[in-house]
């Protein structure tokens, strides 16, 4: 068995890779259609989803033979949620994506109920639209039929993970319906320490049990079956692993121990820490969440930070602003500046995440001066995802008593030399990027890996791992306070500039 094969069904994107037990990756990738029926609501269409899985399946294997496959491991996109037909596969609608808005009011009604702490004791999350539920009751109470169907038994729901598990391992022929911990996490509907779907969750959200996937560990040799040897796979070979995405990078970045934090910098940023065997909830804006659960040992949790805004900043000058032509090209024109100018850039396009969750926020840029080029503009947007990631590790800091000792970084973004020695100075320890930025997808293969014994512990996967290279802090004390502290001003002119019922 040479590879471990790794389905990594994302956003934009759906790849898949072979890796070998030295972690190199051969890949394959498709683009999907991202749906906007309306202002604020994002879809995909899950049949057009399962096809590309199928076809980066059949590139990826192009050139060996599944027999050289040893498991399959598969992370997904996070809270995207649909509701399909097991008699027949067809979903009932597209799926709904995180990103989506549709359920805000109905989130707001539910955050004002008496019953709206105790979701988030039991789920370490804040009722928003972010989250699988209000998505789940919304197909269910605006679709034709899909009430019904699932009131009668035949009706199926899930995350991306559950959708695609279901198709590999038979779809209607028998397909397993399963998610693990880390997806399951993420829906507003598992109690984190019984790591079950909770009953009165469920009857808050007027969801069905029946309607839900069986939650398994996230690596796990026997939970999750074999694929159809009909399908894409071409033979019957075991799935072992499943994982949401920021908890596939989690176990790709080999943050095994408490305190070890990843960030991910990539349309937005998710900075996790691993907290241990027990759940932290956080009293300063952070989300409680399953880290990974490998089969026969307790759960992980982890703390954490969502960015919403970070290299999509970027975009925004490339598409909107029309300041350079490749998103590569921010560095070099920021470099020019040799500083901000005394610009700060809020990228509240659409409110504010962790740790601030205002949604009454909108984007600003201030401290212009007739001095200020494009380049300072420039300069500051890159900055900003750094002084994001910093009140996120903040609020970490003051939730956890965890010594913190480096970050390590992966996405597109931390190929930003620039990004990544201004994000050192600032928090004051090494940023470190690892040899791959594919770590989505080889957290995903290394969970898969465990569980067969392709890799036989934690020790071989840190061997496999990598540093690509280390950013030290070379910024003095003062000098970051002040910058931070005129960072702060920004943060709070950008809030309140919505009226309630405007946001």
């Amino acid at each position: 068995m040479a590879h471990i094969l790794a389905i990594d069904q994302g956003t934009t994107s759906t790849r898949c890779a072979r890796v070998d037990r030295d972690a190199n990756l051969t890949l394959a990738q498709r683009e999907h259609r991202q749906i906007h029926p309306q202002p604020g609501w994002v879809e995909h269409d899950p049949l057009e989803i399962w096809n590309s899985t199928c076809q980066v399946i059949t590139d990826c294997l192009s050139g060996t033979t599944p027999q050289r496959i040893a498991a399959i491991g598969l992370t997904n996109q996070r809270e995207t949620t649909l509701v399909w037909d097991r008699r027949t596969g067809r979903p009932f609608y597209n799926a709904i994506v995180w990103q989506d808005t549709r359920t805000r009011q109905a989130c707001q009604r539910d955050a004002a109920h008496a019953f709206a702490s105790h979701i988030t004791q039991k789920t370490g999350l804040p009722i928003a639209t972010y989250f699988s539920a209000p998505k789940i009751r919304w197909i269910l109470d605006h679709v034709d039929a899909a009430r019904a169907a699932a009131d009668q038994g035949n009706a199926l729901a899930g995350t991306i993970d559950s959708w695609l598990i279901w198709n590999l391992t038979g779809g209607p022929k028998g397909g397993r319906h399963l998610t693990d911990v880390t997806n399951a996490s993420r829906t507003l509907l598992m109690d984190l320490r019984t790591l079950d779907w909770d009953d009165q969750l469920l009857e808050f959200f007027n969801i069905p049990r029946a309607l839900l996937p069986r939650i398994v560990p996230s690596s796990d040799p026997c939970a999750y079956g074999l694929t159809d040897p009909a399908g894409p796979v071409g033979a019957s070979l075991p799935i072992t692993a499943d994982l949401g995405d920021q908890q596939a990078a989690l176990v790709g970045q080999c943050c095994f121990a408490p305190g070890e934090i990843k960030n991910t910098y990539g349309t937005g940023c998710f900075l996790l820490m691993n907290t241990g065997t027990s759940p932290v909830v956080s009293t300063r804006g952070l989300l409680t969440t399953v880290g990974y659960q490998f089969a026969g040992r307790p759960p992980i949790y982890a703390l954490e930070g969502s960015i919403a805004v970070a290299g999509a900043a970027v975009q925004w000058l490339r598409d909107n602003l029309n300041f350079f032509a490749k998103s590569a090209e921010v560095e070099p024109l920021a470099s020019g500046a040799g500083d901000n100018g005394g610009v700060y850039f809020v990228p509240a396009f659409s409110g504010l995440f962790a740790p601030y969750w205002r949604s009454d926020a909108r984007g600003l840029i201030v401290g212009l001066t007739a001095h200020c080029t494009k380049a300072h503009i420039a300069r500051a947007a890159l900055e900003s995802t750094a002084f994001q990631t910093l009140d996120v590790l903040a609020a970490m800091r003051q939730d956890c008593s965890i010594a913190l000792q480096s970050l390590k970084a992966d996405g597109g973004m931390s190929a930003n030399e620039l990004l990544m020695q201004f994000q050192a100075d600032l928090l004051g320890i090494p940023v470190v990027r690892c040899r791959s930025t594919e770590t989505t997808t080889l957290g995903a293969a290394f969970a898969a890996g465990l569980a067969v014994g392709f890799w036989p512990d934690e020790n071989a996967l840190r061997n496999t791992w990598r540093i690509d290279r280390t950013w030290r802090p070379a910024m003095s004390e003062s000098t970051r306070q002040r910058l931070h502290g005129h960072w702060q001003k920004a943060i709070e002119r950008s809030m309140g500039w919505l009226s309630p019922d405007e946001a």
